[in-house]
Protein backbone atom coordinates (compact mmCIF):
# COMPACT_ATOMS: atom_id res chain seq x y z
CA UNK A 1 0.00 0.00 0.00
CA UNK A 2 2.51 2.54 1.08
CA UNK A 3 4.64 1.60 -2.47
CA UNK A 4 1.83 2.65 -4.04
CA UNK A 5 0.97 5.78 -2.42
CA UNK A 6 4.54 6.70 -2.87
CA UNK A 7 4.73 5.69 -6.76
CA UNK A 8 0.86 7.93 -7.20
CA UNK A 9 3.05 10.93 -5.46
CA UNK A 10 6.26 10.56 -7.77
CA UNK A 11 3.85 10.37 -10.57
CA UNK A 12 2.01 13.52 -9.90
CA UNK A 13 5.43 15.33 -8.77
CA UNK A 14 6.95 14.44 -12.76
CA UNK A 15 3.42 15.53 -14.34
CA UNK A 16 3.78 18.64 -12.34
CA UNK A 17 8.07 19.07 -13.02
CA UNK A 18 6.90 18.56 -16.60
CA UNK A 19 3.89 20.92 -16.62
CA UNK A 20 6.39 23.61 -15.70
CA UNK A 21 9.04 23.06 -17.44
CA UNK A 22 6.63 23.57 -20.55
CA UNK A 23 5.13 25.97 -19.48
CA UNK A 24 8.44 27.75 -19.18
CA UNK A 25 9.62 26.61 -22.49
CA UNK A 26 6.62 28.79 -23.96
CA UNK A 27 7.24 31.46 -21.67
CA UNK A 28 11.41 31.86 -23.35
CA UNK A 29 9.66 31.48 -26.88
CA UNK A 30 7.15 34.44 -26.39
CA UNK A 31 9.49 36.39 -24.54
CA UNK A 32 12.04 36.01 -27.90
CA UNK A 33 9.16 36.45 -30.33
CA UNK A 34 8.35 40.11 -28.19
CA UNK A 35 12.03 41.11 -28.47
CA UNK A 36 11.89 40.75 -32.46
CA UNK A 37 8.77 42.25 -32.38
CA UNK A 38 8.62 46.24 -32.99
CA UNK A 39 6.37 48.79 -31.78
CA UNK A 40 6.14 52.04 -32.97
CA UNK A 41 4.45 55.30 -30.92
CA UNK A 42 2.95 56.32 -33.37
CA UNK A 43 0.88 53.46 -34.44
CA UNK A 44 -2.23 53.86 -33.35
CA UNK A 45 -6.24 52.82 -33.31
CA UNK A 46 -7.94 53.80 -36.63
CA UNK A 47 -11.71 55.38 -35.62
CA UNK A 48 -14.82 56.05 -37.42
CA UNK A 49 -17.41 57.64 -36.11
CA UNK A 50 -20.85 57.28 -37.72
CA UNK A 51 -23.66 58.93 -38.05
CA UNK A 52 -23.62 61.72 -35.00
CA UNK A 53 -27.01 62.13 -33.35
CA UNK A 54 -28.15 65.60 -32.23
CA UNK A 55 -27.94 64.72 -28.74
CA UNK A 56 -24.27 64.33 -28.62
CA UNK A 57 -23.46 60.91 -29.54
CA UNK A 58 -22.21 58.72 -31.98
CA UNK A 59 -24.59 56.03 -33.21
CA UNK A 60 -22.10 53.86 -34.38
CA UNK A 61 -17.86 53.63 -33.77
CA UNK A 62 -15.51 51.58 -35.49
CA UNK A 63 -12.37 50.59 -34.00
CA UNK A 64 -9.37 48.57 -36.40
CA UNK A 65 -6.30 48.32 -34.14
CA UNK A 66 -4.74 50.03 -31.21
CA UNK A 67 -5.57 48.73 -27.31
CA UNK A 68 -9.31 48.30 -25.80
CA UNK A 69 -9.35 49.39 -22.77
CA UNK A 70 -12.71 48.68 -20.68
CA UNK A 71 -13.29 51.33 -17.48
CA UNK A 72 -15.52 49.88 -14.58
CA UNK A 73 -18.10 52.18 -13.48
CA UNK A 74 -16.87 55.37 -12.08
CA UNK A 75 -18.78 57.14 -8.79
CA UNK A 76 -18.27 60.34 -7.25
CA UNK A 77 -15.33 59.84 -4.89
CA UNK A 78 -11.90 61.23 -4.75
CA UNK A 79 -8.66 59.11 -4.12
CA UNK A 80 -9.10 58.40 -0.51
CA UNK A 81 -12.90 56.81 -1.31
CA UNK A 82 -15.41 59.90 0.33
CA UNK A 83 -18.10 60.99 -1.86
CA UNK A 84 -17.83 63.95 -3.40
CA UNK A 85 -20.73 66.42 -3.98
CA UNK A 86 -23.84 65.26 -1.31
CA UNK A 87 -26.97 65.75 -2.90
CA UNK A 88 -25.67 67.75 -6.23
CA UNK A 89 -25.77 66.24 -9.54
CA UNK A 90 -23.70 68.14 -11.32
CA UNK A 91 -20.77 67.76 -9.00
CA UNK A 92 -20.85 64.18 -8.97
CA UNK A 93 -20.84 64.18 -12.77
CA UNK A 94 -17.87 66.51 -12.66
CA UNK A 95 -15.98 64.01 -9.98
CA UNK A 96 -17.09 61.28 -12.36
CA UNK A 97 -15.78 62.37 -15.68
CA UNK A 98 -12.47 63.71 -13.40
CA UNK A 99 -12.14 59.57 -12.73
CA UNK A 100 -13.05 59.02 -15.93
CA UNK A 101 -10.19 61.14 -16.96
CA UNK A 102 -7.92 59.47 -14.31
CA UNK A 103 -8.46 55.73 -15.36
CA UNK A 104 -7.98 57.00 -18.68
CA UNK A 105 -4.59 58.47 -18.45
CA UNK A 106 -3.78 55.29 -16.18
CA UNK A 107 -3.93 53.46 -19.23
CA UNK A 108 -2.35 55.31 -21.54
CA UNK A 109 -5.21 56.60 -23.25
CA UNK A 110 -7.64 59.91 -22.98
CA UNK A 111 -11.16 60.78 -23.88
CA UNK A 112 -9.80 61.53 -27.77
CA UNK A 113 -9.28 57.57 -27.52
CA UNK A 114 -13.12 56.91 -25.86
CA UNK A 115 -15.60 55.10 -28.45
CA UNK A 116 -18.50 54.27 -26.03
CA UNK A 117 -19.83 55.38 -22.38
CA UNK A 118 -22.52 53.90 -20.41
CA UNK A 119 -24.48 55.78 -18.15
CA UNK A 120 -26.32 54.64 -14.92
CA UNK A 121 -28.58 57.58 -13.05
CA UNK A 122 -31.04 57.23 -10.23
CA UNK A 123 -32.86 60.36 -11.97
CA UNK A 124 -32.89 61.91 -15.49
CA UNK A 125 -34.32 65.48 -14.53
CA UNK A 126 -30.75 67.02 -14.89
CA UNK A 127 -29.51 65.60 -18.33
CA UNK A 128 -28.80 69.02 -19.42
CA UNK A 129 -26.01 69.21 -16.92
CA UNK A 130 -24.76 66.06 -17.58
CA UNK A 131 -24.56 66.75 -21.02
CA UNK A 132 -22.73 70.04 -20.43
CA UNK A 133 -20.19 68.21 -17.99
CA UNK A 134 -19.96 65.45 -20.43
CA UNK A 135 -19.72 68.00 -23.68
CA UNK A 136 -16.41 69.45 -21.49
CA UNK A 137 -14.11 66.04 -21.59
CA UNK A 138 -15.26 64.41 -24.75
CA UNK A 139 -14.48 65.44 -28.44
CA UNK A 140 -17.38 66.92 -29.80
CA UNK A 141 -16.40 66.72 -33.05
CA UNK A 142 -16.33 62.58 -32.83
CA UNK A 143 -18.51 61.70 -29.74
CA UNK A 144 -18.64 58.27 -28.63
CA UNK A 145 -21.23 56.34 -29.10
CA UNK A 146 -23.78 56.10 -25.67
CA UNK A 147 -25.90 54.35 -23.13
CA UNK A 148 -28.27 56.00 -20.87
CA UNK A 149 -30.08 53.87 -18.36
CA UNK A 150 -32.37 55.29 -15.25
CA UNK A 151 -32.24 52.89 -12.22
CA UNK A 152 -33.71 52.80 -9.19
CA UNK A 153 -30.64 52.93 -6.98
CA UNK A 154 -27.04 52.67 -7.41
CA UNK A 155 -24.47 50.60 -4.57
CA UNK A 156 -25.23 52.97 -2.41
CA UNK A 157 -28.15 55.63 -2.20
CA UNK A 158 -25.97 58.48 -1.57
CA UNK A 159 -24.71 57.94 -5.25
CA UNK A 160 -26.56 59.86 -8.29
CA UNK A 161 -24.55 58.19 -11.16
CA UNK A 162 -22.03 55.68 -12.22
CA UNK A 163 -20.33 55.97 -15.98
CA UNK A 164 -18.53 53.49 -17.73
CA UNK A 165 -16.36 53.45 -20.72
CA UNK A 166 -14.62 52.19 -23.61
CA UNK A 167 -11.67 53.36 -24.96
CA UNK A 168 -9.06 52.29 -28.21
CA UNK A 169 -6.15 53.45 -27.67
CA UNK A 170 -2.69 53.27 -29.61
CA UNK A 171 -0.09 50.64 -29.24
Amino acid sequence: MKTIVMAKRALVVALLLSVVGFGAAISAELMQKQKGKKTTPESSAMLRFINRAPAGYSHVVEARGGRTLYLSGQIAVDAQGKLVGAGDFRAQVKQVFENLNTRLAEGGATFKDVVKLNFYLTDASEMQALREVRDSYINLAAPPASTLVVVKQLVRPEYLLEVEAVAVAGE
